[in-house]
């Protein structure tokens, strides 16, 4: 391709918006460009990445035999309805009706669609396990679309379904799933791990998210620094925690504490560690039909994971409880303990089980209860709901854990029977019998990808793309345009490398030296080569993109250079 012909807006300025380099670079390389809010278009060059990415994805799902298919955007809303996601979803479901008022939702995901695909369809467990994937469009109605492709409303994403008659076929192919995410990702080039994650929305029994480090990621992860544990801290999990300070000695009694709310306030009245008291966090849970307060109980020195907690109580959402709300449902602020608690659901840590000479609020306003064990309580009270912080301990292997940034670009789910058995999805077994079908889910943001590439390879002066997904893997740069032996020589390589399907731009413009070595810059293909005055002495010049070495060659070593290169 020759510059002068490559529909490539370059500008000098960014969106307004755009905060994050993958989103800025984008658009001033002109690679995307943006047509509403979370809305973008794909220029050119921005497709040819895409479409790198895309088969890449394509050939690695196509080697476990998957099969692929395609499946409308468009949804009828009754399938949703079937499933129960239709009123639990939240707002990101977008709704609408037709002329003759049937109600549609435009897909943000497709287990509903492909259990209607499969039911009635495969009727024995002769027929499976089956696993079948689509790389296509969704569309989630964001409350705040930003980052540019990376929490856009419409984006591409392949995601895939598996049926299987047992929950061990299905974890067979979750196994399959993972090795195959890895070398996808390994094949781009990108510096990711595997960890464990929070279901969500998809819900099911295990997931696993594929996270590219990079410092402007949106999740924290933790990762062990002596084992291979890595987890969102949504679902991280740590070594109970222990101290060397200790345990304060006190028959269970109660105390005056008067106007002692917090913390610290507490532990520094009864001279303890905040280790040895129970912090209460009180909610408001929403679900489908109600609100109601809910209290969870970690340590004094921990946080609440809400994530976590949401989980605790199966609620679609949790908010903070206003004073009000904290007051009208009996509850004290400030001296709020699980002891004698009545009328309001709670939830107590798992690390507080069976603990001992812990201090927590005695249900009355300025009155704590010291000298407490954590005895009595039901089982269904313990939940894992802590936030797992840097330096705690890992749960493997009891070395240290460090939070690191990470961006989400693939998810697998083991989804068990949730949506077989919600709409009538069966097959029959060895015995002959009705089952449902045990799914997996696997999916992979692939216009994601395109930002993600750049989060993880940039600089101050732009993209930098690596050999796999770069729109060009060469920029052949002429000096001087007007030059004839330039474009000669320019124009011989090219057309040698062209031949030989090495992708390679020409930059024919007749514009200024710096212009076009800015484009380069700001595009960041992997190398360009440079056709100036040099030649005359019979010298070329390669500059690689991610360090701006420049590389001085003979002209007649040019060609055998660059195939060393980009091989």
């Amino acid at each position: 391709m020759k510059f002068s012909k490559l529909y490539a807006p370059t500008t000098k300025d960014a969106p307004k918006d755009a905060t994050l380099p993958s989103h800025q670079y984008l658009v001033r390389g002109g690679f995307i460009s943006q047509v509403g809010s979370g809305l973008y278009n794909f220029l050119p060059m921005g497709k040819i990445v895409f479409d790198k990415i895309k088969n890449v994805v394509k050939e690695e799902m196509d080697k476990t035999g998957a099969q692929e298919i395609q499946m409308d955007v468009v949804t009828p809303a009754e399938l949703w309805k079937q499933s129960g996601r239709y009123d639990v979803f939240g707002k990101e479901l977008c709704r609408f009706k037709d002329r003759k008022e049937n109600e549609f939702v435009l897909g943000p995901t497709h287990e509903e669609v492909v259990v209607d695909i499969v039911r009635n369809r495969i009727n024995s467990y002769k027929q499976l396990p089956l696993h079948l994937y689509q790389i296509t469009t969704k569309f989630r109605d964001e409350a705040r679309p930003r980052f540019g492709l990376l929490r856009g409303r419409e984006f591409t994403m392949k995601d895939g379904y598996s049926f299987h008659e047992d929950e061990a076929s299905m974890k067979e192919e979750f196994a399959v799933m993972e090795k195959t995410y890895t070398k996808i990702f390994t094949r781009l080039g990108l510096d990711f791990r595997a960890v464990e994650a929070d279901s969500g929305a998809i819900g099911g029994s295990g997931s696993k998210e594929f996270m590219v480090l990079a410092q402007n990621g949106e999740d924290d992860i933790v990762v062990c620094q002596n084992c291979a544990y890595a987890a969102n801290v949504e679902a991280a999990k740590r070594a109970p925690k222990t101290t060397a300070v200790q345990a304060p000695e006190a028959n269970f009694g109660k105390f005056k504490t008067p106007d002692m709310k917090t913390i610290d306030d507490v532990s520094a009245f009864f001279k303890v560690d905040p280790f040895y008291s129970i912090k209460a966090v009180v909610k408001k849970a929403i679900y489908v039909d109600k609100e109601e307060v809910v209290v969870f109980f970690v340590r004094g020195d921990d946080e609440l994971q809400e994530t976590k907690a949401q989980n605790a109580c199966g609620a679609l959402d949790l908010v903070d409880a206003s004073l009000e709300e904290v007051e009208k449902a009996g509850l004290y602020a400030g001296f709020i303990g699980p002891v004698g608690l009545e009328n309001v659901r709670f939830y107590i840590d798992l690390e507080l089980k069976e603990a001992k000479n812990l201090i927590c609020g005695a249900n009355e306003v300025d009155y704590h209860f010291v000298g407490v064990s954590m005895f009595n309580f039901k089982e269904e009270r313990y939940k894992d709901l802590v936030s797992v912080r840097a330096d705690d301990r890992c749960a493997c292997c009891g070395g240290t854990l460090h939070v690191t940034k990470g961006i989400e670009v693939g998810h697998i789910f083991q989804l068990g029977q949730k949506y077989a058995k919600a709409m009538g999805a069966t097959f029959l077994d060895k015995n002959g019998k009705a089952q449902p079908f045990y799914m997996g889910c696997y999916g992979i943001g692939v216009s994601r990808l395109v930002a993600v590439m750049i989060e993880a390879s940039h600089d101050d002066k732009g993209c930098i793309w690596n050999t796999q997904t770069a729109p060009y893997v060469l920029d052949m740069i002429v000096s001087n345009s007007k030059d004839d032996a330039q474009n000669a020589f320019a124009e011989a390589l090219y057309t040698k490398l062209h031949d030989e399907g090495v992708n390679v731009l020409w930059d024919d413009r007749s514009e200024r030296f710096g212009f076009k070595m800015k484009d380069f810059e700001l595009i960041g293909f992997p190398y360009a080569l440079i056709v100036g005055k040099e030649l005359e002495e019979g010298f070329v010049e390669i500059v690689e993109r991610k360090t701006l070495d420049k590389t001085v060659v003979k002209k007649e070593d040019a060609y055998a250079k660059l195939k060393e290169l980009l091989a």
